[in-house]
Parts: C-alpha cells; structure tokens; sequence
C-alpha cells in the first residue's frame, strides 16, 4: 500500500492514508487495516465516450469503416497501405490499437516482434437491486505486485449499479465473451508459444485459484467477503465479461507497461495496460507526440 501511495504522488496526485476507522466511516460496508483515497477519480460512461468521439471523427471528414479486418499491410517510402476485403486503404502514417489482435497485426506488416498477446478472461457480476448504495467509492483491493491486475473490484457505474469483479482466467478465444468459448486457431497459437508455458507454471497456484473462483460462485463471493462481508451469493448476479489482451514474452514475463512498435510510417500500440480506455485520451496525445518524433 506504501508503494501505492508513494506511485500516486510521483504521478502528481494527492493521496490520503486512511486508517481503519476513517475506512469504516467514509464507506461502513467495506473492512480493512488501511486504504488509499484517491479523490480525483471518477466514473463514466465509455460506450458514449466512444460515439462521441465517432460523431467528432465523421464530422471533420473522416472515415470508419466497422466489420472490415485488415489481411495485409505494405509499407512504401512514400505511403502505407493497409489491404482490406473491399479494397486497399492509402495514407501518410498508420496507428494501430490491435487490442486482442495486435501481435497478429504487427505481424502482418511483417514486424519482428517478440510477444504474443494471452487472451484472460474477466468475469463479473452486479449486485442486486437494493445493494446500489453499497459503497459510494471505486474500492479496490490492495493487488499482488506479482499479479497486479488480479483483485476483485467494487465499481459503482453511471446507470445506478455496482459490479464485482473481475477475476482472471486462461481464455481460449481472443474474441470469447460467452461462459464458454474455444477457437481452435487462437487455443493452438497460445500452446506454441512457451511464454505462455513459463507465465501458467510459473503462477500455477493462483491460476488454479481464479479457475476455481470461476466455476464455483461461493468462492469467487469469498474474494469480495475479504473486505466487504456482508455480501452473500445471492446478491451477485450476472454480468457481462470482458477479455484482457496481456503482452507476454516467450520467457514468461508479462509486460506491465506500454509496448510500442514503429517503423517510419507505423506505430503499434502492441500492449496498453490496464486502464488504458478510461486513459485513452492522455495515452493518445502521447501517440500524436510520438508520431511527430522520428522513429
């Protein structure tokens, strides 16, 4: 938690230590010895953010194009163009944000990447209707340093719920949002790579946990009960997941931190940690000054 604190300072925030009776006085349903209140954060709604931002696009001239997947890209030294099923795409620079599909991306323009992208699943619930006013905080649990993004949350969101989650488990499909999902393709590029070999041996024991948390609600309730005990099974109920593209390198390692790729015309963003959509802005403006920078 000290270094938590000390990160947030260096960051330019303003951190308060809590001890556990201001914890228990600023939110009564959450327990612990200690917390970090971190007062300018917030919460929002990102689907809006994103169709404003579409609307913004549109109107001063550009282009989307939804359901259009990329099957090659050519770099010239005048131009950069990117291969599509209805046609080819021509421009002066190329920023790709792959997401799940960013190793294959970078592959495709035939970069010499040393990564792959792990899909992990995470799974939430929502609270039940009269628990909306649970907590008034985003509360989070102090995390691993080994393991930073595990831990689960309490997020109150803007239509007046609370969700709890996520945990963390092995997905075999990039794109696998139902409770069950294999692509053969995806599941047989993990199992080649042998960082993915290294990370699983090397994070057995809470690999296994999070899949026992997965199948079995009453110890995924236990995780939230660390910290908030009043909550029982009946109060979880389902919620929609989401799918985490973690970096990882063949010796096991998991990038915690931006991974970009350039070439003279090119910039991937290959890894994007975690919250990297509620920071999509600021991480952009750092995009548009990197493309103004020679490669």
């Amino acid at each position: 938690m000290r270094a938590l604190y000390e990160r947030c300072r260096a960051n330019g925030l303003e951190p308060r230590e809590l001890g556990a009776g201001a914890l228990r006085e600023l939110e009564p349903a959450v327990t612990g010895i200690g917390a970090i209140l971190v007062e300018p954060s917030a919460i929002t709604d990102y689907g809006a953010i994103a169709r404003s931002m579409l609307d913004e696009l549109r109107a001063r001239g550009g282009e989307v194009r939804f359901a259009t997947p990329a099957t090659g890209i050519e770099e010239r030294s005048e131009s950069i163009r990117v291969m599509t099923p209805a046609g080819p795409v021509d421009g002066d620079r190329l920023v790709v944000c792959g997401g799940l599909q960013a190793d294959r991306l970078a592959q495709l323009q035939g970069l010499g990447i040393r990564f792959r992208i792990i899909p992990y699943r995470g799974e939430y619930f929502r609270l039940r209707p009269g628990l909306d006013n649970l907590v008034q905080h985003l509360v989070y649990p102090i995390p691993d340093p080994a393991l930073p993004f595990l831990g689960v949350h309490l997020t109150p969101d803007v239509g007046g719920g609370i969700r709890v989650g996520p945990n963390a488990v092995q997905g075999w499909k990039r794109e696998g949002y139902g409770r069950f999902n294999v692509d053969f393709r995806d599941t047989a590029a993990i199992l080649r790579w042998p960082g993915f070999w290294r990370l699983s041996l090397k994070h057995l024991g809470p690999g296994l946990r999070e899949t026992r948390n997965s199948l079995w609600k009453r110890f995924y309730l236990r995780e939230v009960r660390r910290y908030c005990p009043q909550l029982q099974a009946d109060d979880l109920l389902p919620c929609a997941p989401g799918v985490r593209a973690q970096a990882v390198l063949a010796d096991g390692t998991m990038v915690h931190d931006f991974l970009i790729e350039r070439t003279a015309r090119s910039l991937h963003v290959c890894n994007a940690p975690s919250p990297a959509a509620t920071a999509a802005i600021p991480i952009a403006r750092h995009i548009c000054t990197l493309l103004n920078d020679p490669a």
